[in-house]
């Protein structure tokens, strides 16, 4: 099972900052498209973001548009999602997701997933 690994969540005040990565060894993430889900009790998951395989191609949440930013780093084999403003309503747990097709918005047309960071945002 291929297998992707996220990092960088935790606690933050509004209006704070985090960087989430998504990595993996197994294989090269500019193969795939990766998406960000988050998910809160209770609720299915939301796509927040996603960077279509090898390109520049970017779809946000309307929520977060403005304030976070996907990136990937082929270099270090790493996808990262810059949570920037942030908000109490963006508290979850994020995962990193992937698939060899183009980006989709649903959660079941991804193939890899990663153990989810958590993201709290409270003052």
């Amino acid at each position: 099972q291929l297998q992707l690994v996220e990092s960088g969540g935790g606690s933050v005040q509004p209006g704070g900052s985090l960087r989430l990565s998504c990595a993996t060894s197994e294989f090269t993430l500019d193969d795939y498209s990766i998406s960000w889900f988050r998910q809160t009790p209770g609720k299915e998951r939301d796509r927040v973001s996603c960077l279509s395989k090898r390109s520049d191609r970017t779809y946000y949440l309307e929520a977060v548009k403005g304030r976070f930013t996907i990136s990937r780093d082929n270099a270090k084999n790493t996808v990262y999602l810059q949570m920037n403003s942030l908000k109490p309503e963006d508290t979850a747990v994020y995962y990193c997701a992937a698939r060899r097709g183009l980006c989709s918005p649903y959660e079941k047309d991804y193939d890899y997933w990663g153990q989810g960071t958590q993201v709290t945002v409270s003052s």
